[in-house]
């Protein structure tokens, strides 16, 4: 039985769900922007300045330990992740834990590229996760902590040992800032500017353990090195890339851009407002999940699933299940259409649904009206279906 249509009277404030880059913070403009060293060199006193703040804020509001190492990298976080795969695999055994998009591509490349042997492949489907359980502390473990083509988080840290002789990196691009991460578990730690805080891309950040950065110097990859990968020279870990030197240019705009978020999650409350947001704007989508009659969770299971990145399937019992994917993408672009809801169609290789960034910068309000709108369109377009 179909709803009436009745067609929703507001719109949210801002359209922007997009899963990166992400929504600015409540209240940005580029005006926020006019102290950026544009025209400056990044190698200036004070654009290191600037650089090394990145850094220090970072640090300071991710809880992360005083003795790990924090710097920015090129290439956003699939830049970080890579720099990280290429200068420390190789030592140990391979355990590799892949379920959605960016994980499986650091298996291919772990496997494809660098062609590493002794790899162990645990693979899950969209909407679930591997047994983490299964990971063997004597190996090297990569995994991405949250999944943002899948919705599905990492649960916990407890399946990491805490006397592991291997190094645990994990791709954390949009679980920084929006979850609370075990740093004393993870070795290699990586994100973006582009996700929780709402920064521009192209620049990503990578933190290292004491314990990563001993195998950084001990190690020598048996592959040559791109110049944009180097932490190390003569033997020595590049010291200075954590004092705000970079390997290459950033766009000093957008370290203006990426120190006005970190403000602003240092003047809201950290990162305990942070994960509270994204908590919140979570449970306005659970709200309306039970209520639905043709939709869910693409992970179904709850504690799993992300808090910031929401993915949704269709799930009708009434309707022919091969209509799904061009259901799904006439109601993505209806929403678009009426700046209702900009870039919420479901991943590329995801089932058929809707993604929608649920992070710190998004307000729930905002959310609600939204999906408002998305079962309106799901009816109107049901109905003209049939």
């Amino acid at each position: 039985m179909l709803k009436p249509l009745t067609r929703p009277k507001q719109k949210p404030l801002s359209p922007h769900f997009s899963s990166g880059p992400c929504k600015k913070r409540p209240g940005w403009s580029l005006a926020q922007l006019n102290n950026a060293l544009v025209g400056r060199s990044h190698r200036s006193q004070a654009g290191k300045a600037k650089l090394l703040e990145v850094i220090t804020l970072s640090k300071k509001i991710l809880q992360i330990p005083e003795d790990y190492k924090v710097a920015i990298v090129p290439g956003s976080d699939t830049g970080a992740m890579e720099m990280a795969m290429w200068s420390l695999l190789g030592p140990r055994g391979i355990d590799v834990f892949a379920w959605e998009n960016f994980s499986h591509i650091w298996l291919t490349d772990i496997v494809q590229e660098l062609k590493l042997e002794n790899v162990r492949k645990f693979v899950s489907y969209y909407g679930t996760i591997p047994d983490l359980e299964k990971t063997n502390p004597e190996h090297d473990v990569v995994f991405a902590w949250n999944g943002t083509s899948s919705g599905v988080r990492v649960p916990n840290g407890d399946w990491i040992d805490d006397n592991r002789k291997g190094l645990t990196l994990c791709d954390a691009t949009s679980a920084a800032f929006a979850m609370q991460l075990p740093w004393k578990k993870l070795d290699v730690t990586t994100w973006s500017w582009q996700k929780t805080l709402g920064g521009e891309g192209a620049h990503g950040m990578i933190a290292l353990s004491p314990r990563a950065l001993a195998r950084l110097s001990d190690h020598i990859p048996a592959w040559p090195m791109p110049k944009l990968f180097r932490m190390v020279n003569k033997g020595a870990v590049t010291e200075t890339l954590f004092e705000g030197e970079t390997i290459n240019t950033p766009s000093l705009l957008a370290v203006e851009d990426a120190l006005d978020g970190l403000h602003w999650a240092e003047q809201i409350g950290g990162l305990t407002t942070l994960i509270k947001r994204c908590t919140e704007n979570l449970s306005v989508f659970t709200k309306w999940v039970e209520k639905s009659t043709w939709c869910t969770f693409l992970a179904e299971n709850a504690s799993i699933r992300s808090e910031s990145s929401v993915c949704l399937k269709i799930t009708d019992p009434d309707l022919d299940p091969t209509l799904y994917p061009d259901l799904a993408k006439t109601i993505a672009k209806k929403m678009q259409d009426t700046n209702v809801a900009l870039d919420c169609g479901a991943y590329r290789t995801a089932p058929p649904g809707f993604r929608f960034w649920s992070g710190a910068t998004i307000d729930k309000q905002d959310i609600s009206l939204a999906l408002e709108w998305l079962d309106y369109f799901y009816y109107e377009t049901v109905t003209d279906l049939k």
